[in-house]
């Protein structure tokens, strides 16, 4: 008899935590795009844990729900937010100070702010291509410049968080430049492992897979609706798509005391679906047919 298929179990149900209470009593935690998403989703699973949270972001409005809301979770600390546009290193060094005189040096950074959408290679403008590149490479070395600089002054320990893409192995066609940028993203983890483990500071990445949330964009969303708009599950070799909870466990694990011998590493948080390959290969279908776009050029 054939053996059913299953998939992998559903996670614990939300609010359960994965590390003792109050692990993070006593510090305080950056999180960029914390405002909405995976970044919230995040952001809650160190609240949930005692942290005091900054959250970051270009957006006031969602910035002040999402405060409210963290604000809320059962143990949480204290939570505050700041409007930063991380391209500007000015502004960086400015949520740094505010986040220091509020609660003190941020002990962990999440990386998690980046710009994305889908487009074939050729049609790129320069703008669009600096865009997406200054806000996923470069604001992530300008917060993780800063914080690194503030703990080597100080002569204190850190744990930053990056998180990264699976297309920065693989490619990602119809995102050269986010693929492009996030391989940049996954590098630096592994180059300042080694330039700052010596200071104590450790540095580890962190890849989602398929999240559904409900501040995915439009173009995404559609994207997935394409695809698949009664199968996300079927599509996925867990038979499921994760919960962002799942995504804010694995972040509170590689920046916690239990995890302090990790770093340099890049952690894939997505049911091995990154890794699936067909026995034989679909058809090519071009990205521009793919996204519905003509012919360049036509």
């Amino acid at each position: 008899m054939e053996t059913p298929l299953r998939g992998l179990p559903a996670p614990p149900p939300l609010g359960a935590a994965a590390l003792p209470p109050g692990t993070y009593a006593g510090q305080v935690v950056l999180v960029t795009g914390g405002g909405t998403g995976l970044g919230k989703a995040i952001a809650a699973e160190f609240a949930r844990l005692g942290a005091d949270l900054v959250i970051a972001s270009r957006r006031a409005e969602q910035l002040k729900a999402a405060r409210e809301e963290l604000a809320a979770v059962p143990g949480a600390g204290r939570v505050s937010a700041a409007v930063c546009d991380i391209r500007d290193p000015e502004r960086v060094a400015e949520v740094f100070d505010a986040a220091e005189a509020a609660f003190g040096l941020p002990d962990v950074l999440v990386n998690n702010a980046a710009a994305n959408f889908p487009s074939p290679a050729e049609d790129l403008s320069p703008n669009a291509w600096r865009a997406v590149v200054d806000i996923t490479l470069t604001g992530t070395w300008f917060m993780t410049r800063e914080f690194g600089r503030r703990h080597l002054a100080a002569g204190t320990p850190g744990s930053i968080v990056n998180i990264g893409a699976s297309y920065a192995w693989t490619g990602g066609p119809g995102f050269a430049h986010s693929a492009a940028a996030k391989a940049g993203v996954k590098n630096l983890v592994e180059t300042l492992a080694v330039e700052w483990g010596p200071y104590g500071i450790q540095i580890n990445g962190l890849v989602p897979g398929l999240f559904p949330h409900t501040d995915m964009t439009e173009d995404i969303r559609d994207g997935l609706e394409r695809a698949a708009p009664d199968a996300k599950d079927a599509r996925q070799p867990a038979l499921r798509v994760g919960a962002p909870r799942e995504l804010g466990w694995a972040a509170t694990f590689l920046a916690s005391p239990y995890a302090r011998f990790v770093t340099g590493h890049t952690l894939v948080v997505d049911g091995a679906n990154w890794q699936r390959r067909a026995v034989v290969n679909p058809e090519v279908v071009p990205v521009r047919e793919q996204l519905g776009r003509g012919r360049f050029g036509g």
